[in-house]
Order: structure tokens, then C-alpha cells, then sequence
């Protein structure tokens, strides 16, 4: 068995357990969402607070369903069959990916507000309590020393706005595009192991107690505070980061075969509402209201901020020129290279 398709069915036996028990509902009342790592926490309090106002607003019952795995895994495991309705995903580049097989609309990114994105996040540093090591920008990376948990920008998003924005750094500073592939290799030899996806990253960050700085997403700074206690860890925040947009786009495939599009929709729908913008705040998830963002301006520390259209065209030229077999990342990392 290729290990494309250990990790489809991986994924879909994931799901397979998380629908065991469903039976009350009748079909077109239970959706699956199709999502990524980092992002278990917030669409476990979003599910509750949805499944709520469906029920205030309309009397009926609606079930959530969560399937996560690293981003790319998920959009392949979707691609080969896994019957999600909706994904929700960290990079435009996975659900293109699924455009481009058909499975949801071409146009997805026009369905919803704000490039179908109804929230951003930035990617940070988290060091050991007490940051021993010093770490303070991207510079302090690629110290001879300093050992860097990243997630495999081949299988996550979470691994790609990392290199990215370690790549924007440098071209914001000033610097060439070599210089930038000099500073990303360098970078990249610090990196031990390449995490599967956000979880797996902080896993090996936290219980395999790998590396001294884990690069992630803003957002999973909460998730570790709640699931393994404050002060295991201090978040820095670079001089430089990138804009991280979290598209969504329903799985039209699915959704026609089952009937569920109607609720599909609303289910993404709501993720603009001024409630669901709420947590999403409380989860570090940059909201695109602006009258939220505001009220969480605490949370959301001011740093300088590119977007992936400023560098790098699209992810998706990004994707072809960056991540696709034989670019610049195959150049540039070596596996167990020191």
C-alpha cells in the first residue's frame, strides 16, 4: 500500500469513527468537516455554538462531524473520496487542489466574503519557558545550535507559511531572492525532523521535547495554554511575519449526492457572524470584523506583515516555483543534512 493511500485511510477511518453513533440522524442532517491540525479547538466550540443557533433559528437538529490531519493530507483524502461537505483549510492551495479535481466549485473563492476566507492568522516562534536560548526574530534560527521544529511544507500549510514567511523576511529586509535561499537552507538545517502537520509539530515540540523553537501558527499558542498548561512555553513574536488566510469552500461532490447543500453553506456562513468571529478570537484566529478585531486588540500583537500576493504572486505560483517536486525546497533541504 503507497503511503498516499495509508494516509487516505488513515484519515478516512478518522472520520469512519467519529460518524459511529449517528444513526438518529436522519441524512442531510449531519455534515463532516474536513479540516486542519491547529484548528481542532476552535471548530469544537464553533460546532457547539452553530448546532445552537441552527436549532434556535430554524428547529432543527444538525450534527458536526471533524476529520483533521495535516492540510494537504486532508484535501488528497477528500480528492480520493473521504465524503467531507465542507473543508476548511489554511491554504488556498489545497482547495484548489480540489477545484482542480472537481470536487468543489472552480469559482470557490468567490462563495464566501473575503476571498472565502473568514479568518487570518500569522505564523510565530514558541521557545521553552523562559526562552533560553535568546530566540528574538528569524535571525536567532539559523544560529549554529538551535535545533527548529517545522512541519513538512510538502504535507501542511502550516509547514509552508512558515517557510514563506522566513522567506518574505529576508526579501522585506532588502535582501535578493538567493540571499533569501541562502537564509531558508540555513533555516532548514536547523530542523531535525519534519512534523506530518500542526499537531504532530507541537507534539514533537512539547512531549518528544524536540528543538528549541517550534514555528506555528498564532493560534496554537492557546491550544497548548489549554491543553498542556500555561507557562510550558513563550511565544515570540518575529519582526516580519506573513498574512495566513483560512479558506473554506463546500465539497460539492459530496454535498449533491447527499443533500446537504443548503446546510453546507450555512454552516460556512456563519462563520462570519459576529458570535462566531467571537471565538474565533478567542482561539487566536485573526477575525476579519473589524469591530472584534478590536475588542481582541490585546491578543493580536502589532507586527509588520506581508501577504503571500506581495512576494510571491499566489500560493499557487508559490506552490509550483516553491513545493511541487524538484523546486526550491527539494533544492534547499536535504533530509538528516547538517
Amino acid at each position: 500500500m503507497t503511503s498516499r493511500f495509508k494516509t487516505f485511510a488513515a484519515v478516512l477511518a478518522l472520520a469512519s469513527s467519529a460518524l459511529a453513533g449517528s444513526s438518529a440522524f436522519a441524512q442531510g442532517t449531519t455534515l463532516l468537516n474536513a479540516s486542519y491540525d491547529v484548528a481542532r479547538e476552535f471548530y469544537k466550540d464553533y460546532n457547539a455554538a452553530f448546532v445552537a443557533n441552527y436549532k434556535k433559528t430554524t428547529g432543527k437538529d444538525v450534527k458536526i462531524d471533524q476529520s483533521h490531519g495535516g492540510s494537504s493530507a486532508q484535501a488528497r483524502a477528500v480528492a480520493d473520496g473521504l465524503d467531507a461537505d465542507v473543508v476548511t483549510m489554511n491554504t488556498s492551495t489545497d482547495v484548489d487542489f480540489l477545484a482542480n479535481a472537481g470536487v468543489v466549485a472552480k469559482d470557490w473563492n468567490k462563495k464566501f466574503p473575503e476571498n472565502a476566507s473568514p479568518t487570518t492568522s500569522t505564523m510565530l516562534f514558541l521557545v521553552r519557558n523562559g526562552n533560553p536560548k535568546g530566540i528574538k526574530d528569524w535571525d536567532d534560527l539559523v544560529k549554529p545550535g538551535v535545533q527548529v521544529v517545522i512541519v513538512n511544507p510538502k504535507t501542511g500549510g502550516n509547514g509552508r507559511y512558515a517557510y514563506l514567511a522566513a522567506w518574505g523576511y529576508v526579501k522585506k529586509k532588502g535582501g535578493t531572492d538567493a540571499q533569501a535561499a541562502e537564509f531558508v537552507g540555513k533555516l532548514f538545517k536547523n530542523v531535525p525532523v519534519l512534523a506530518r502537520g500542526g499537531r504532530d509539530a507541537t507534539t514533537a515540540f512539547l512531549q518528544r521535547n524536540i528543538g528549541d523553537a517550534l514555528i506555528t501558527f498564532e493560534s496554537e499558542v492557546v491550544s497548548i495554554d489549554r491543553e498542556f498548561g500555561t507557562g510550558k512555553v513563550d511565544s515570540v513574536y518575529p519582526s516580519i511575519s506573513i498574512v495566513a488566510e483560512n479558506p473554506v469552500a463546500v465539497v460539492e461532490r459530496s454535498t449533491k449526492k447527499k443533500g446537504t447543500g443548503e446546510l453546507a453553506k450555512a454552516y460556512l456562513d456563519w462563520l462570519y457572524s459576529e458570535e462566531a468571529q467571537e471565538i474565533a478570537a478567542r482561539h487566536a484566529l485573526r477575525p476579519r470584523s473589524q469591530a472584534v478585531l478590536k475588542k481582541y486588540a490585546a491578543t493580536f500583537k502589532p507586527l509588520q506583515l506581508f501577504t503571500v500576493q506581495e512576494l510571491f504572486g499566489s500560493l499557487g505560483d508559490a506552490q509550483k516555483v516553491h513545493f511541487n517536486d524538484g523546486g526550491q525546497f527539494d533544492k534547499l533541504y536535504t533530509p538528516g543534512a547538517k
